[in-house]
């Protein structure tokens, strides 16, 4: 746990190092073009934040408050990966993790890989770190347009507090739907495999993972990808920190 000052903490979930199909079977409904299957390895365990950055940990460290939904337990969005990336190099100055380590957001392989969980490491791949189902009730999205089943369920139409909803096998929360997540890596149409892969080294989109709370359950899956420039801003977008390997990108 991390003290971030004025007595607001954030916790970090442990990923140990293993391997993983990244991406979509060519079955999977809803599945996108860039979505094709490729074998991922992580060679070093890293620690991801128990939950998506929060109103209250922003303040804390940035002072202001740029969000549209205001409360301190709701993840702070309406920033951009540039401003993702003023907050982890602020962090990492104020409050230096043990040598050896840096804060940095994730990129796509170990979000996604953060996301999943055990959950399929010996068993079929996984739609969601839950199941095969999502209409609002597992995660924070528009229940209207639900994924694996025909009953809606509830639209918040707006973000809920960080930890409203059960945590996966590694305890980590609102990896589905609540707001999108920036990623480290470029955009790439193909997802990068292999030992730690990173994305695009090139090109002006930075990659986006998870859904939001306005957004239809098909989007929120594990696989579904997504991108936007490193200096767009919305009421749907947050970001989520990692701890990681100070010589990993």
């Amino acid at each position: 746990m991390v003290d971030l000052g004025s007595g607001v903490k954030l916790t970090l979930c442990y990923c140990p190092p293993g391997s993983f199909t990244m991406g979509s079977p060519p079955s999977e409904a809803d599945r996108s073009h860039d979505e094709d299957q490729v074998q991922v390895r992580i060679s070093k365990g890293f620690w991801m934040a128990q939950t998506e950055v929060t109103q209250a940990q922003w303040k804390a460290l940035m002072g202001g408050n740029p969000s549209n939904f205001k409360g301190d337990d709701l993840p702070v969005e309406q920033v951009s990966w540039e401003d993702a990336q003023a907050f982890i190099g602020k962090l990492n100055q104020t409050a230096p993790l043990p040598v050896g380590w840096k804060y940095a957001l994730p990129t796509e392989a170990q979000w996604k890989y953060a996301c999943r969980a055990p959950s399929s490491a010996d068993g079929p791949y996984p739609l969601f770190s839950f199941g095969s189902v999502l209409n609002g009730t597992q995660a924070n999205c528009d229940g209207n347009s639900p994924y694996g089943t025909s009953t809606s369920g509830p639209y918040l139409q707006k973000t809920a507090a960080v930890g409203s909803y059960a945590p996966n096998a590694w305890g980590l929360c609102d990896m589905h739907g609540n707001v999108w997540e920036w990623c480290a890596d470029g955009y790439g149409a193909k997802l990068a495999g292999g030992p730690d892969p990173v994305g695009a080294s090139s090109g002006s989109y930075r990659l986006i993972r998870g859904g939001a709370w306005s957004n239809d359950a098909q989007h929120c899956r594990v696989a579904a990808r997504n991108r936007n420039s490193p200096d767009f801003r919305n009421i749907r977008l947050g970001f989520r920190l990692a701890a990681v390997p100070a010589g990993a990108r």
